[in-house]
């Protein structure tokens, strides 16, 4: 049996990542389930799986226009505890805290650990994240699945392994089944492989190999043999096809409306943008493995939000533009890491300006770590408001355009309006995370009265 002194060890060990866990899902079970078209299309494929087999709209051999396994994951998980929206909202919950978890160990992975627990933390409270996570959409799957494949692909490039790169490649077929965003995770990964430049081209082939062939098997086998089509159908969408609305002029300033006002808020972008010029700075003075992947972090970021604007604007496509909060969600993990880095890079600062340097270097330190030190606090806080005030509302629109009802909606199917007990509940979920990072924080403290 374990004992009492050991499940105490691991409990304190692993407390902050508990309780953000924790914490997140009392302040997202009150939001929901929300609701669009989108939402009752994806319903309406997985009761085709049900009824059917496959993923048919309404009426037999209609097949959904979406890869299909997100379908049959939530048929089993229907078959399993009944098919209702509300079911379908928790097992995305579910998926979304799976996200968090994944990501706390690649920030763990490529950072350290208190990098890793602000980054989930980040990730966890976004209103982009908590939204996506309380509505039927198979997304949160795919994102879940790509933070998977992009975990191991990264043990893979670290210690040269065959293996490893077979598991992110069968976990990058099972995500671009799900959703062909799945795609975008491969940006970072090949940055993080040419940076490591492997040199056995024996050992290159057999790595590309074992990471490609999965998605080209899976992709194969169900497009080509079990569904009859040709092998880029998956990538045949009606999204490529619609133009805006006639009247509607889009801007490339689409996507920071987005990300500013409604899906990081602005103190969010402020530490990543912080952050990044931090480790742009000191680059010398941190570790690389930190410095090139804060490189990657915004490379991925850059990559993701150009191609949705090259399709929204330049094409002047209107999913791509009215729906940033899809098309760019596969960016929100790098934003979380880079935010999430602070934490190393504000105490590096604070304990540097402790030391025997001029006085304005001192000054100039202190300052700048105090500065990241107060990034790191305001996002969470000022999410955590705006989680509540999300609770309260029937109706929701993420605009990409000022002053105009143009963006992507959903509907609440319960919201808590004046009822105290669901906002009590979320407070009581934010002072459960908020205590977490408190508890991670502790070195941080412990160091600086050694130093001092």
């Amino acid at each position: 049996m374990l004992s009492k002194h050991y499940i105490r060890k691991l409990l304190s060990e692993n407390y902050p990542l508990l309780a953000i866990l924790i914490g997140v899902t009392l302040i997202s079970v009150p939001l929901g389930p929300y609701r669009n078209p989108d939402t009752q299309l994806e319903f309406s494929a997985a009761q085709g799986v049900l009824k059917w087999g496959y993923p048919f709209l309404e009426v037999k051999d209609n097949l959904f226009n979406l890869p299909p396994l997100g379908f049959y994951t939530e048929a089993f998980f229907f078959f399993l505890f009944g098919s209702n929206v509300d079911n379908g909202a928790a097992l995305i919950t579910l998926f979304g805290l799976a996200s968090t978890f994944v990501l706390y160990k690649l920030g763990k992975e490529v950072h350290g650990k208190t990098t890793g627990l602000f980054a989930a933390a980040f990730f966890a409270l976004a209103p982009w994240q908590l939204i996506l996570t309380r509505a039927f959409l198979v997304d949160a799957q795919c994102l879940f699945l790509s933070l998977v494949y992009l975990y191991f692909g990264v043990l893979a490039i670290r210690r040269d392994s065959v293996k490893l790169a077979l598991v992110s490649g069968i976990f990058f077929a099972a995500a671009l089944l799900t959703k062909q965003y799945a795609v975008f995770m491969v940006i970072p990964l090949l940055l993080l492989y040419i940076y490591h430049r492997p040199r056995n081209p024996k050992q290159i082939l057999l790595q590309l190999g074992a990471f490609i062939l999965p998605a080209l098997h899976g992709t194969l086998i169900w497009y080509q043999i079990i569904m009859g089509k040709w092998l880029l159908y998956f990538v045949q969408h009606s999204d490529f096809g619609d133009p805006n609305f006639p009247g509607v002029v889009p801007s490339y300033s689409f996507i920071a409306t987005f990300l500013v006002d409604y899906g990081l808020g602005f103190f969010f972008v402020t530490a990543v943008a912080f952050s990044l010029v931090l480790g742009l700075l000191f680059w010398k003075r941190f570790p690389r493995q930190s410095v090139v992947f804060d490189l990657v972090c915004l490379l991925t970021i850059l990559s993701i939000l150009g191609v949705d604007m090259y399709l929204g604007v330049n094409l002047n496509l209107k999913a791509p533009y009215t729906s940033a909060i899809k098309y760019t969600y596969q960016s929100l993990p790098f934003f979380s890491l880079a935010a999430g880095s602070l934490a190393a890079k504000s105490s590096f600062l604070v304990k540097s300006s402790i030391k025997k340097y001029s006085q304005l270097r001192r000054i100039l330190w202190f300052s700048g770590g105090l500065v990241g030190l107060f990034l790191l606090v305001a996002p969470i806080i000022v999410n955590m408001n705006t989680a509540q005030q999300l609770a309260t509302v029937s109706h929701l629109i993420f605009r990409v355009q000022p002053g105009q009802d143009v963006g992507y909606n959903f509907i609440a199917l319960s919201p808590t309006s004046q009822n105290e007990l669901p906002l009590l509940v979320q407070f009581f979920g934010f002072m459960t995370l908020l205590s977490g990072l408190l508890w991670a924080s502790r070195p941080f403290v412990l160091d600086l009265e050694t130093d001092a």
